[in-house]
């Protein structure tokens, strides 16, 4: 199968091509970061040489890189599974964070997925097959202090997803979106949170892997993945 996964160089992007490498399939990985990228690449090839791994990096709040980068997906096929996982947190409250937070929360968190999928769309709608995962986050559903603009963007990323499962139902195309709370991620580094506490990114890889793999005829809608002892 063809797998598209964006952000995929680190934390729950890296966690999903690692899942879907296993399993012999040709993945597509992008992210912002070059190096990055090219490492996690090379370092999955190392490690399951049977899976066919194509990279190459692009920043999808940029429309024109993100044009690119799907056409040159479609050069190879279509997608059989599209995890929109690219994402951005910046911390702060809405009366006090940065000019301009929120506009770049919504270009990274929502309008990605959102351009990206249109551009996928009209190929898995002629075929009539494929499985498109949106990450979202507790955040879609809860407000927290200092969630600011990114739990406004990804209200609006679980908003795009309801309305898109409503959309694919006839063309067979399944929609499925992704809440995890609180996973150990890069972002986490430093925090001095306990790993121990929190989740892994390879959890949320594991429950996404096996919804893709259920009959046609059935559809997980929602995956929400919270620590065992709750939200921090």
């Amino acid at each position: 199968m063809n797998i598209v996964i964006t952000g995929a160089s680190k934390g729950f992007g890296k966690a999903l091509a690692e899942q879907f490498a296993a399993g012999g399939h040709q993945l597509f990985l992008c992210s912002r970061s070059e190096t990055g990228l090219y490492q996690a690449a090379e370092d999955l090839l190392n490690r399951f040489p049977h899976a066919i791994i194509k990279a190459r990096p692009a920043d999808l709040s940029d429309n024109s890189q993100l044009t690119d980068w799907a056409n040159w997906v479609l050069g190879y096929g279509v997608p059989d599974i599209l995890i929109n996982n690219a994402g951005r947190f910046i911390p702060g409250s809405v009366h006090n964070e940065a000019p301009g937070a929120l506009e770049e929360m919504l270009a990274v968190n929502l309008f990605s997925a959102y351009h990206l999928t249109r551009l996928f769309l009209p190929a898995m709608m002629e075929r009539k097959t494929g499985h498109i995962f949106n990450i979202c986050s507790i955040a879609s559903l809860q407000a927290y202090s200092n969630g600011g603009s990114y739990s406004i963007s990804k209200y609006a990323l679980l908003g795009f997803s309801r309305n898109l499962r409503e959309e694919m139902k006839p063309y067979g195309i399944k929609v499925t979106s992704v809440m995890p709370g609180a996973a150990y991620t890069a972002s986490w580094e430093g925090a001095g949170i306990d790993p121990g506490r929190i989740m892994t990114a390879t959890d949320i890889a594991i429950m996404v892997e096996a919804a893709s793999r259920l009959s046609p005829q059935a559809c997980v809608e929602d995956i929400i993945l919270r620590p065992q002892l709750g939200d921090l």
